[in-house]
């Protein structure tokens, strides 16, 4: 452990792997195919039918799209995708396309049209005390059809978290109907979800929803097509399942957690709160653990197109992070959430060596060879990560060691 020049810091680590278990799907097409033909489904030729999908990169992402239109397709129906998220991509068309585009969702891979617009039209909303809408191509439609990750959310806790049913309202209501929700604060989404969505699948437009699990390993481990009425009474066990499945850090106290990439299409606040910790919404209390000194954050993945949501989570960012930010994106994703906090710049460091000396100095400069760091790549993927001395002391029966570096700034 060493010091080379003026402020520079140069700590050893190891690099080490988590075993969490895998429960990956060997044959996806297969498993695929017999959970649709499980829905006896009826269309008429030339049914136009809206298939939702939203920001997230979620795994095989492509080849399940891919399977939903060949089996609309079978059924003489004529598929298209619609996005369905809410206020992400600047809360604009273009964006929306964008995203999609850079998550492999595209006219040449599908097949189909993508056709991406803001316009909503109001639904009938019974009981509600507020307004209700749907995406007008989706409303237009002959009938919709979601795909989505089942997740616990990175703002709340409820029967219904990230799933079908918030797609089915927030996603697919476009801007217009995100800002309803969460303007209503933490419970627009954790008690005023499922009344919403109740009344949007008592329209009958939406046909079923494709719902996808995955385990701590980011790999396709359960798929379900579901009928509305399903899709109420399955998802809550489906979200039990992802949130047993989801990997963790190896440490419940840590001085600096070093974030190579933070990204909307990891996680809608870049960083999944589950993991760090931190949630940073007022009146929703913070987790108990991990407990994390100081967040470095490095860089932002080319998915988010410059929408940095989830910055404020983070104690210091680097310059090459920053200077990827598109503001106009983030600030009309952050407004929309009404959660401010998270798009609140913090610290700019010029280089990650001058972020690590800035972290060590807000968390007491312990000795280097007591100080607990990990370096992960991003809060999706935990299979492998670097980590100081005097963690691996306290793991090393229950993690492999791939290998060793002198420096955690510059493992290669």
């Amino acid at each position: 452990m060493s010091k080379d020049g003026p402020g520079a810091i140069r700590l050893p680590c190891k690099k080490i792997r988590q075993s969490f278990g895998s429960h990956k799907i060997q044959d996806l097409s297969a498993e695929v195919r017999r959970e649709l033909d499980g829905l006896d489904l009826r269309l008429k030729p030339g049914a136009r039918i809206a298939i939702g999908i939203g920001s997230r990169g979620i795994c095989n992402l492509v080849p399940l799209a891919r399977e939903l239109v060949l089996y609309l397709q079978g059924l003489g129906a004529h598929p298209f995708v619609v996005p369905a998220m809410g206020s992400h991509g600047g809360a604009t068309a273009e964006g929306q396309a964008a995203i999609l585009e850079g998550l492999g969702i595209t006219e040449a891979a599908l097949g189909v049209p993508v056709v991406s617009s803001m316009d909503v039209e109001k639904v009938p909303a019974m009981g509600l005390s507020h307004d209700l809408f749907m995406g007008r191509n989706a409303f237009e439609s002959d009938g919709v059809v979601l795909l989505n990750r089942i997740k616990p959310h990175t703002d709340f806790r409820s029967t219904y978290e990230s799933g079908l049913v918030k797609m089915s309202v927030v996603g697919l209501g476009n801007h217009e109907q995100a800002k309803i929700m969460h303007g209503l604060g933490v419970p627009g989404l954790r008690d005023f979800l499922f009344p919403a969505a109740r009344e949007i699948f008592a329209t009958g437009k939406i046909l079923f929803g494709l719902a996808v699990v995955e385990d701590a390993y980011d790999q396709t481990m359960r798929v379900r097509a579901l009928t509305p009425e399903r899709i109420l009474a399955e998802e809550p066990d489906l979200l039990r399942l992802a949130a047993s499945s989801m990997p963790k850090l190896p440490a419940d106290r840590i001085d600096i957690l070093i974030v190579d990439s933070m990204g909307k299409n990891m996680s809608g606040t870049g960083m999944d709160s589950n993991i760090i910790g931190r949630i940073r919404v007022k009146g929703t209390p913070e987790p108990a653990a991990p407990d994390i000194g100081s967040i470095i954050v490095n860089d932002l993945t080319p998915e988010s197109h410059g929408n940095a949501l989830g910055i404020g989570l983070a104690d210091i960012i680097t310059r090459t992070l920053f200077d990827k930010i598109d503001f106009k994106a983030m600030y009309a994703n952050v407004i929309t959430t009404t959660f401010l906090e998270r798009g609140k710049t913090p610290i700019v460091a010029e280089s990650l060596e001058q972020a690590f000396s800035i972290a060590m100095s807000t968390v007491g400069r312990p000795p280097l060879d007591q100080l607990r760091v990990i370096r992960i790549k991003n809060t999706m993927h935990l299979e492998e990560m670097y980590v100081s001395p005097a963690l691996y002391r306290e793991m090393a029966d229950r993690v492999t060691l791939i290998s060793e570096s002198e420096d955690i700034l510059n493992p290669a």
